[in-house]
């Protein structure tokens, strides 16, 4: 009989084996971007097709950037995206603190409520809201895609904070009630500071969030000014009459960096949010 340390070791090599495989397949896309993105045009349609190409052509991305205002599509974006993850967090924070930790009628029923809204497809939604919008004034504006942000931040990061919020020891607001705090003082000086993990996890998701939103701005922006970088990139499909389809692989490595680099440095604190808020009742 095979003993038993070999058949862990065994298991542990298909498993790696396994997860190689898969890596190898979620990673092909990124790596054919990256690879288009520095041939000439006429090499992204050879085939069978290469992965790479010698000499690499850096001036893609140069090029890339100046065939479109880009940096004006990544201003936008970043403003965007900032005010919106903003709102996201403090409403989200706020509703979830009074779900948590604030006793009023009806609470579990409006909770129950609010979990439902997660199973509404957001098409339906699409029409009313631009009706909304449109009788506001806001179409070709940024209030769209900005105001809804801080209106409640979403269910799923209103549940994110109310379950966090349940794990902490009601020793700490009782005696902030006994000296005499309120609960707005509460909630700034004693609640919210012990959930920076759960902040940064609905920041960075959010952010990574409105970052990528193509739907929003292809219904509510028509001046190309105003467009983030989700809407700029589409463009390189119709610039000059052509496809430069290395020219948009260049430009869209160039706008997946930052979200790369935000979830690399926030990782540890996603994590670690996730274990507190899954451990909570």
């Amino acid at each position: 009989m095979i003993d038993h340390r070999v058949q862990r070791l065994l298991l542990r090599i298909g498993l790696y084996v396994v997860a190689l495989g898969l890596s190898v397949v979620f990673l092909f896309p990124l790596v054919w971007a990256v690879g288009a993105s520095l041939k000439p045009l006429l090499e992204v349609y050879r085939y069978p097709p290469s992965l790479l190409f010698w000499p690499l052509r850096w001036d893609n991305y140069t090029e890339a950037i100046a065939k479109l205002p880009f940096l004006r599509f990544i201003t936008n974006t970043l403003m965007i995206s900032t005010a919106a993850t903003l709102g996201q967090v403090l409403s989200a924070s706020m509703v979830g603190y009074a779900f948590a930790r604030l006793r009023w009628r009806g609470r579990n029923f409006w909770f129950v409520c609010l979990l439902a809204t997660m199973m509404l497809p957001g098409q339906v939604l699409l029409i009313p809201n631009y009706l909304i919008f449109k009788n506001l004034g806001w179409v070709n504006t940024y209030k769209p895609l900005i105001v809804p942000a801080w209106l409640g931040g979403g269910a799923f990061f209103i549940f994110l904070f109310r379950q966090f919020f349940r794990g902490v020891p009601a020793d700490l607001t009782d005696a902030a009630h006994i000296d005499g705090a309120s609960e707005i003082r509460i909630y700034a000086s004693i609640i919210l500071p012990l959930a920076r993990p759960v902040m940064i996890t609905v920041g960075v998701l959010s952010f990574m969030g409105h970052w990528q939103e193509f739907m929003m701005p292809l219904i509510y922006l028509s001046d190309y000014q105003l467009y983030p970088i989700s809407m700029g990139l589409r463009m390189y499909q119709q610039v000059e009459g052509g496809s430069y389809v290395h020219y948009l692989m260049a430009a869209s490595v160039v706008a997946l960096c930052p979200l790369v680099l935000l979830f690399f440095f926030a990782q540890r604190h996603i994590t670690q949010s996730l274990l507190l808020t899954g451990s909570k009742g």
